[in-house]
């Protein structure tokens, strides 16, 4: 059956997932290897959800240092108290963990969303100091507000689009760890389906030498010149944020599929300080191999800069030669040969995890598409993860890569210029979409609006066709079609042939089509259980349904293809119904990715290479009772067989399917596939018994020990003499031990309100999934039970590979908090009153500083004012303050008490008793130097957890 697993692919896999390790450890380079180092940063953050807001800025003082650099208040700040925060790894989605409510949003699938804080610390080595740090974010959901050591770094309207920060301004070394605080307003909505909320998916921390080449800044993307010579015009963006100058060479080398080099240039550059450059690079290759949907070649282009004979940066990417063309007449041409676009649409939403979907899940999800015959996706409405086109590229898809937000104003022309310039090297993007089903679609407006976006798009690659999925509106005298390359459709059916009449020379394809209705498992529409057949009889009254559709495509040469709404079922628009109903029936398969009847009515039209057969529905019903038998074959007549006994044979229909009523009896139902007269193929469905044990059926035969890697397990109810029970609606525990976890589970119905992260699961229709991941730099193996009222318990253990780990960042706790900000008083030979008060709107008698703070000699005394606020978990009189050195005799005064003195004039530490108390405190350092010698706070001040070391 489609549903278990594809052991036969297993070894394509392995390769897939070598390849996808190589490229990983390429981009994740230890400082070792090369100069750059691309870091994960998913491990170690601090998370709490619902808004932490700041009470009112009172006051001269507060007001004016609520505007100076750094001072970032509340949990933006740098030693906002979180040890009560809790702890987790990237990528998250909190929305999904929540439950639902009946007053949230219908769209977003009623779950409540919210606002969300995060919080991680990082520690910088001194020797990296001149080095250029990026925070990369692929993606949050949905505005996010980014602070690093209090400063905002980055503002982000989208919750697809990545965000690439240099933080390198505002860095500390050493010791004194940096804070990044993130504040995530999911309450922002951008689509009308279940987007998620959180940082949903990875993060990074890249090092570079200060000359290096800016992200996603080699521009590779081949063309063909002539017969069978190819030119790569490879355009390298350097960035310097050194302090000098820079001479550098750059190198770009072409390796073939199997790792040859095929081609290399050289080419002198200059970067100016703080100055970009862009470096023009163009290679000729002749005669390779071609990427295809079958044959997924791909090449490999490095990228070195190199000063004074050494390499500073390197950095590598894939792509692939192939030629595109849309043809008004006949359709889509890849490498010359015509290819009907077998597409779906996909959200990025999967049971159990909701958004935050680990890279071999996204594999999981595209090797059904492949089963099923896809060749085709439209990845609906926006950008999606990197590591989800490196997938596309090597599995074999085109792809209409879509913009989410249709504006051409400067904040949101840049998420689609990030999203041209992230993706345009991979080969299996086909088409850019500016736009999904917008109002001004058939007006002037519209029209100005993609003009202008097609231009930006095409400044960036104009080797692919801009398109736009309109939904009506394409005959009127001036609109979006008049904009674009290729006239994108959704439904619209009755106008296909009227444009095309209309405009006979303008590429066409159907861009969203279907919406169709089905419940999987069910056979009888249930409206008031919100329950819908899967016989493909009820569609959206916008839409048609799965047969209708395609048959509509199909029959005419000049539509391009179709993008079937959708290939899974996804949260949210539950269509027709409302709650309880909370995800959509429109897949072709559920949130599991489990096989509707849709998935095999297509699979029979897209797969020709081998004969297909498939029955629906199950055979377990009563005695007596019309069923109606739905046959789907790609072969040329079926024959139907109950018992032994046949029904009927009917010539197969390739659009329509072959219908059969049957009365119901029990044992077996069997279809036969003749060819030539031949029978090709034969499948039967079988009345079961009752369930008496259950089966656990893992994806695959092992997973990686990285952390990351994940896999799908299928559960079902399996009857005495081993068969799955397609009604078993049975709740099962689950207990998973060993070196992983359960990151979630569902079982495709739309109207289960079920905790996705809990330890239960009812089968729905005779099928759950329980999804594990790999603990990090694990090697022991993962063992799943499975128990249930009444039936015979499931056991599985699946081998961890041992993997050497993705470069990370160490995640570093912060138990202690730095006194950083400090006031400086005036130097004199009188002894000062430590506690002096100094007028809040005085902000020019005392300086400012942080430690180290040395004052020359020459004064006898020093003062130093700071204030601060100890965690929780020290206001029980069992925290420290710590002076990493003081030199000079020092008086420790907190809030007007003397709690601590110095008595040396030499360097040395200083530990000081925190006296129990919660709330703001201020501390002031009273410092008397040695005669003819400097003094002062020398290193950090911390106050830390633990009793009193020394105190002098």
């Amino acid at each position: 059956m489609a549903l278990l697993r594809f052991f036969s692919i297993w070894e394509t896999i392995l390769k897939i997932r070598l390849i996808a390790t190589v490229l990983l450890m390429l981009a994740c380079v230890t400082a070792s290897a090369a100069p750059r180092e691309r870091l994960s940063l998913d491990r170690g953050w601090l998370f709490h959800q619902g808004d932490i807001v700041q009470p009112p800025i009172l006051g001269h003082e507060e007001s004016y240092g609520n505007a100076k650099a750094g001072s970032a208040g509340g949990a933006a700040g740098n030693e906002y108290d979180d040890s009560d925060w809790r702890r987790l790894d990237l990528p998250h989605d909190w929305a999904v963990e929540g439950p639902f409510d009946p007053k949230a949003n219908v769209s977003q699938g009623y779950r409540p969303r919210g606002i969300g804080w995060y919080r991680r610390y990082l520690k910088v080595d001194p020797a990296d100091r001149g080095k250029h740090f990026e925070l990369q974010f692929d993606a949050i959901a949905t505005h996010a507000t980014v602070w690093v050591n209090g400063n905002v770094v980055n503002r982000n309207w989208s919750g697809y689009n990545a965000s690439y920060i240099d933080i390198t301004p505002y860095l500390r070394y050493g010791d004194a760890l940096n804070t990044i605080a993130i504040r995530v307003d999911a309450e922002a909505m951008e689509g009308w389906w279940y987007e998620g909320a959180g940082i949903y998916r990875h993060s990074w921390l890249v090092k570079r030498s200060p000359l290096h080449v800016v992200t996603d800044g080699v521009h590779a993307t081949p063309r063909l010149v002539k017969d069978k010579q190819w030119s790569i015009p490879v355009e390298v963006t350097l960035n310097n944020s050194g302090k000098t100058a820079g001479d550098v060479i750059v190198e770009v080398t072409v390796y073939d599929p199997a790792g040859k080099q095929v081609a290399q240039r050289t080419a002198p550059a200059r970067v100016s300080v703080l100055g970009t450059s862009a470096v023009q690079l163009p290679v000729t290759i002749n005669n390779p191999a071609l990427w295809s949907i079958e044959k997924t070649n791909l090449y490999r282009v490095t990228t070195r800069v190199l000063q004074a004979g050494k390499a500073v940066d390197e950095t590598s990417l894939h792509t692939g030669f192939r030629t595109i063309r849309f043809d008004a007449a006949q359709g889509f041409f890849l490498n010359g040969v015509h290819v009907k676009l077998q597409g779906v649409c996909i959200h990025q939403d999967h049971a159990g995890v909701g958004v935050a979907v680990p890279d071999s899940v996204w594999e999981y999800r595209l090797r059904r598409l492949k089963e099923l015959g896809v060749n085709a996706i439209r990845f609906s409405h926006n950008a999606p993860a990197a590591e989800v086109l490196d997938l596309v590229d090597r599995l074999g898809f085109v792809v209409m890569d879509e913009n989410r937000n249709f504006n051409p104003s400067p904040d949101y022309m840049k998420q689609l210029e990030w999203m041209v310039k992230r993706d345009r090297h991979h080969p299996g993007v086909v088409l850019w979409s500016v736009f999904n089903e917008e109002p001004v679609q058939a007006t002037e407006v519209g029209y100005e609006m993609v003009r202008r976006m097609s231009a930006a798009v095409k400044a960036l690659d104009d080797t692919r066709p801009v398109t736009a999925a309109m939904n009506g509106g394409f005959l009127t005298e001036l609109n979006v079609s008049h904009a674009v390359d290729v006239v994108g459709a959704n439904y619209q059916v009755p106008d296909y042939d009227k444009y095309h009449k209309a405009y006979p020379n303008k590429p066409f394809t159907s861009s969203e089509d279907t919406s169709a209705f089905m419940t999987r498992g069910e056979y009888k529409t249930v409206k008031e259980k919100n329950l819908i057949a899967s016989y493909d009889d009820d569609a959206a009254q916008w839409g048609n349904t799965h047969r209708d559709a395609w048959e509509a495509i199909d029959t005419r040469p000049y539509v391009a293809g179709g993008f079937v709404w959708t290939g899974f079922d996804y949260r949210g628009e539950p269509t027709p119904n409302e709650w309880p109903s909370v995800s959509s029936v429109f897949g072709i398969m559920d949130l599991n990715g489990f096989a509707k009847t849709a998935y095999y009515i297509h699979q029979v039209q897209w797969i020709k290479d081998k004969p297909l057969i498939h029955i629906a529905p199950h055979w377990n019903w009563k005695q007596g009772e019309n069923v109606r038998v739905m046959v789907m074959a790609n072969v040329e007549t079926i024959k139907l067989l109950l018992n032994g006994r046949a029904l009927g044979e009917q010539k197969v229909d390739p659009y329509r399917m072959n219908n059969f009523n049957v009365a119901f009896e029990p044992g077996k139902l069997e279809a036969i596939g003749y060819k030539g007269g031949k029978e090709v193929v034969r499948t039967s469905v079988e009345t079961t018994g009752a369930p008496v044990k259950l089966e656990l059926i893992p994806d695959r035969a092992k997973l990686a020990g990285d952390g990351h890697d994940a896999m799908p397990i299928t559960v079902r109810a399996l009857d005495a003499q081993g068969r799955a029970v397609p009604l078993a609606d049975n709740e099962v525990t689950f207990a998973v031990s060993g070196g992983g976890r359960s990151i979630g589970h569902g079982n495709g119905d739309p109207n289960s309100h079920e905790d996705e992260k809990g330890a239960t699961r009812r089968l729905f229709n005779g099928l759950a999934q329980l999804i594990v991941q790999t603990n990090y730099d694990s090697k022991d193996a993962i063992t799943i039970n499975a128990s249930a009222a009444g039936l015979q318990a499931a056991s599985v253990t699946i081998p961890v590979q041992q993997v050497a780990a993705i470069p990370y960042v160490a995640s570093a706790d912060a138990p202690l908090t730095f006194v950083r900000s400090w006031r400086i008083a005036p130097d004199g030979d009188a002894r000062p009153d430590p506690n002096q008060k100094l007028a809040s709107f005085d902000m020019n008698t005392w300086g400012w500083g942080s430690p180290p703070m040395r004052a020359a000699a020459g004064s006898k005394y020093h003062l130093y004012r700071a204030s601060f606020t100890p965690r929780k978990n020290l206001a029980t009189g069992t925290g420290r303050i710590r002076f990493a050195s003081i030199k000079g005799k020092a008086e420790i005064w907190l809030n007007g008490q003397l709690i601590g003195k110095k008595d040396s004039y030499a360097a040395e530490p200083l530990d000081v008793t925190l006296p129990a108390g919660a709330g703001k405190r201020e501390i002031n350092v009273l410092i008397e130097a040695e005669p003819g010698q400097g003094s002062g706070i020398e290193g950090h001040v911390t106050i830390e957890p633990g009793l009193l070391v020394s105190s002098k």
